[in-house]
């Protein structure tokens, strides 16, 4: 076996040529450079994707019919199903690169401008796909959800009423990530500060929701959505950049809402010179609303009872999200705990409406599997999720997607901890139209020179000088190594690049 990363590579197979991409990854190949990572071609209902992303053909007489009947199964070892659409949504991975002008990421090329602020390591997660991963515990947690829906809501004709998209590019536009949400051009979620951009016009998606609109627009009333997202926050054991969320919709017309309901031709939709309370959207009726609620509500209490089990306790919280109202929040009775497991609501009408839909009420929901899956599983260190240690993989290969799982911890290494003190740059000091110093900014540098050697950063002292006005702030970086003992030596040599290129990059002045 063999390890390759982001190159091509030329291999001669059954005296032909062709060349083939390494993988950001870095996941094992057998002979002939052919991928084995089990069942590639994740199913996906609805538009799916079927693509040998593994090979790129530029020349030569390979495709002959023998040489695919051999490589096919090993691309997909459960075939494609004559009953699924034959799409893509997933590009090639070819490895990454930050250049000097522009940012080179699934094959395509984005140029740099002020707003870029995506790292080597961000970019080396993209295209890992983890909930595709058979037997990672992210993808048996979206297994479970998806054949709960597949057996609960079935359509007239037998079929799922729910179709599955989890294989769609994280590369999206501003426009998709926030405009089509309905999310204000002055709310704090698009600070440069909390996302990762390629440019002012193109990011990694912060949420699943960014494709809401684009497959209400295809013609979708029912599906779900799983995928990486992207978000710069701080560094702990419950807070990684990139997560995992699954999405839920549901749109309804005026018949199949009030079809069972006695008298339901009498009932609709939409009122025209409605006030919005906090009970309803302007447009909408109050009995429309509160049936598309009750389904809402009805539809997550089945699923967390499905993962939970039937003794599961449930709340609602009401909350507020610019893109559905009225909105909540559910929490699960949890080892003693009330615990926020997603946020839902109604679908914000002119959402619905720019997107072809106008006709139509509907309900979202949106949660994070690594949330779920650390409490379902006792996972305590959202990095485990990314180890490669067959000690905790190995744990999660079961025969049955129901089966219950108790994560057996690995070793627990010794954390070793070192403090950082440093002066804030002046804010006067900062460029026209660009923050200034933002924690953030800092944990995206720490992450950027350790990795994941570091489990957790605190802010201990925050200190604004009495005669100057300058601030100083401390953190406590905390190194523990998921599957060794880590050295004080090789900490602070970690360490000691941390505050350079703090210095360098963040503007600050060491207090060390």
């Amino acid at each position: 076996m063999r390890r390759s990363f982001g190159v091509l590579e030329k291999v001669q197979l059954k005296g032909s040529s062709f060349w083939r991409e390494g993988d950001i990854c870095g996941e094992d190949r057998g002979e002939g450079g052919v991928r084995q990572t089990g069942n590639l071609g994740s199913e996906l209902h609805g538009p799916v994707i079927m693509r040998f992303s593994s090979l790129f053909i530029p020349y030569g007489p390979l495709w002959t019919r023998p040489l695919l009947r051999r490589l096919l199964p090993q691309f997909w070892p459960s075939g494609c199903k004559a009953s699924y659409r034959c799409l893509s949504t997933k590009d090639h991975t070819l490895h990454p690169v930050i250049g000097q002008d522009s940012v080179e990421l699934l094959g395509h090329s984005y140029p740099r401008d002020d707003f870029t602020n995506v790292t080597p390591k961000i970019l080396a997660k993209v295209g890992c796909h983890l909930h595709n991963q058979p037997y990672h515990p992210l993808w048996l947690i979206k297994e479970r959800m998806k054949a709960h829906f597949y057996s609960a809501y079935v359509g007239r004709w037998g079929n799922p009423l729910f179709s599955v998209h989890d294989n769609l590019s994280p590369v999206v536009t501003v426009e998709q990530n926030f405009d089509s949400l309905l999310i204000p051009p002055d709310h704090p979620s698009r600070k440069r500060g909390d996302n990762y951009y390629l440019n002012r016009r193109t990011m990694l998606r912060a949420h699943t929701s960014a494709h809401q609109t684009e497959l209400v627009r295809s013609g979708l009333d029912a599906f779900l959505l799983a995928g990486d997202v992207y978000r710069r926050d701080e560094i702990d054991a419950s807070h990684y950049p990139v997560f995992h969320q699954m999405e839920g919709v549901r749109l309804f017309s005026n018949h199949e809402l009030f079809s069972k309901v006695h008298s339901g031709e009498d009932l609709f939709l939409f009122e025209r010179g409605g006030r919005r309370t906090p009970q309803k959207q302007e447009t909408h009726t109050l009995e429309a609303v509160k049936l598309v609620e009750f389904d809402l509500k009805q539809t997550l209490t089945r699923l967390v009872t499905h993962l939970f089990g039937s003794d599961v306790k449930v709340r609602w919280v009401d909350c507020y999200f610019p893109f559905t109202h009225p909105s909540f929040e559910m929490e699960v009775r949890f080892q003693g705990d009330w615990m926020e497991v997603l946020g839902c609501g109604v679908m914000e009408q002119e959402l619905l409406n720019s997107a072809g839909a106008g006709n139509k009420l509907g309900w979202a929901f949106g949660l994070g599997l690594e949330r779920l899956a650390m409490i379902l599983y006792n996972i305590p260190d959202i990095r485990l999720f990314w180890s490669r240690d067959e000690r905790f993989l190995k744990q999660f290969r079961v025969n049955d997607l129901q089966q219950h799982i108790c994560f057996q911890p690995l070793s627990k290494y010794p954390p070793l901890h070192n403090d950082i003190s440093f002066w804030l740059p002046d804010p006067k000091e900062s460029e026209p139209g660009r923050e200034s110093f933002t924690e953030n900014d800092f944990y995206e540098l720490v992450r950027s020179v350790g990795g994941d050697l570091v489990e957790k950063v605190t802010l201990v002292d925050d200190f604004t000088h009495p005669k100057t006005g300058r601030r100083s702030h401390c953190y406590r970086i905390i190194y523990r190594h998921m599957e060794r003992t880590l050295t004080q030596q090789e900490v602070r040599q970690v360490h000691e690049q941390l505050e350079r290129t703090a210095e360098a990059e963040l503007g600050v002045r060491g207090r060390y």
